[in-house]
């Protein structure tokens, strides 16, 4: 069973959209306007930017611009810059691009891992390999997604077990971190509790973040589960709600980074970043691409509503 944790340390908020976020627009968004809203989300306080993803850019065009976007933000002290990192050509990429941290990207269902990396679980495994050891041989620190950790949009369910022979493989490799990434944004509360329940055993709840999606308007109340109910202290996010999955059918947007701050700074958490900066950098990239991102803070934003804990 779930119980209380103490609170004290800060929750550190991943701001993925720059990456995850702009990934699953079909409309090419410039590189001027991509450092333009790294720029932005850099002076809202979140701890990490998850800046570009060195993939090939045949896979995912919209993300070809990755070198020139770290080469042309304004990187601010604290801030840590990441990016996905799927093989050795793209570390090469990442260490002349000078990022702190490089993702890889596993999958807790085979088929999905087939659909969006075009290989096995266990082969995916073998090539992170030299990926890690080359990345901590340069000091940049690791960290491990795990993607359709409680549904496969392809396969349906998964059970937790599956997640904990991936996550296993991964902290073997030296992974610094595990990213558990609810794909599809079908979980609620219950398949959270279930998740967390299996993989806790394996390492600190610092060593997690997790990474929701809001399909079926879940993302908050999973976010809050995580904390108050597991002490997880680290989530990825996207401001605005911007982004999807392009090789998950029907998940729409991840987590709105501004909703999450709100609602967890309501509940009492300590949390780095400030939601109404972050509304500001989501509009100024709405503006861009043209349609309404789906962040619920963003519709009450010429409210302004205090955030205060309720005593």
């Amino acid at each position: 069973m779930p119980h209380r944790h103490g609170h004290a340390a800060s929750i550190r908020i991943i701001e993925v959209g720059p990456r995850d976020g702009l990934q699953h627009e079909t409309a090419i968004v410039s590189t001027e306007a991509k450092v333009s809203f790294v720029n932005a989300l850099s002076r809202t306080g979140v701890t990490e930017i998850e800046a570009g993803s060195f993939v090939s850019p045949r896979a995912i065009p919209q993300l070809a611009d990755s070198d020139e976007v770290f080469q042309r933000i304004q990187r601010m002290p604290g801030v840590v810059y990441s990016a996905l990192v799927p093989n050795e050509r793209g570390l090469e990429r990442a260490r002349a691009a000078r990022v702190d941290k490089i993702s890889v990207f596993a999958a807790a269902s085979e088929t999905f891992s087939r659909r969006n990396i075009n290989c096995s679980i266990r082969e995916s495994v073998e090539r992170f390999k030299p990926v890690v050891s080359g990345a901590k041989r340069d000091g940049m620190a690791v960290r491990g997604y795990i993607s359709t950790a409680t549904h496969c949009p392809f396969e349906g369910p998964v059970r937790p077990s599956r997640v904990v022979e991936v996550m296993r493989q991964l902290l073997d490799l030296g992974v610094d971190e595990i990213s558990l990434g609810e794909t599809v944004g079908k979980a609620v509360p219950r398949h959270i509790r279930f998740l967390l329940d299996a993989v806790r055993p394996l390492t600190v709840p610092a060593a997690f973040s997790l990474h929701v999606h809001d399909t079926y308007g879940m993302a908050v109340a999973n976010v809050l589960i995580a904390w108050e109910e597991y002490g997880i202290e680290a989530f990825d996010t996207s401001a605005g709600g911007l982004g999807g999955c392009p090789y998950a059918p029907g998940a729409s947007g991840n987590a709105a980074t501004e909703d999450v701050i709100y609602a967890l700074k309501a509940s009492g958490a300590s949390v780095a970043g400030d939601e109404w900066m972050v509304v500001a950098a989501a509009k100024q990239m709405e503006g861009i691409l043209n349609h309404t991102l789906p962040s619920r803070l963003s519709r009450v934003s010429h409210i302004h509503p205090s955030c205060e804990p309720v005593p």
